[in-house]
């Protein structure tokens, strides 16, 4: 999957903002105000990895099936964040549904006045 792809699913999530709040080259996706995915090249090999959230009992799961899918980057938390290379043995559906799975993990953990905010939004 290409980068501009990407951009366009992440925007595709309902309520998702664009943000640049750590510097020109590392776009973040929110909804409701919280992080469900950034993106950049990594240093070693110039490859985009994505870091999105994940329930954490699927995260070993799909750690051990695919070898583009692996532990967070950046994110203090292993269980509940994953880096996905976006070149890589992962299918683009399974991008796009990892995705959508991130931000609905963001949604869950809000306080419930707040998701139902996130239901009635258009």
């Amino acid at each position: 999957m290409n980068i501009e792809r990407y951009r366009e699913i992440c925007l595709s999530v309902k309520g998702a903002e664009e943000s640049m709040p750590f510097d020109d080259d590392t776009p973040v996706y929110k909804v409701m105000g919280k992080v469900f995915a950034y993106y950049g090249l990594t240093p070693k090999d110039g490859r985009f990895v994505v870091s999105l959230k994940c329930a954490p009992e699927r995260s070993a799961e799909l750690r051990e099936k695919y070898s583009g899918i692996g532990k967070p980057i950046h994110a203090a938390d292993n269980l509940k964040w994953n880096s996905v290379y976006l070149e890589s043995d992962v299918p683009d559906a399974l991008i796009r549904e990892l995705t959508f799975h991130s931000a609905e993990e963001v949604v869950r953990n809000l306080p419930r006045y707040r998701q139902k905010e996130y239901e009635t939004m258009q």
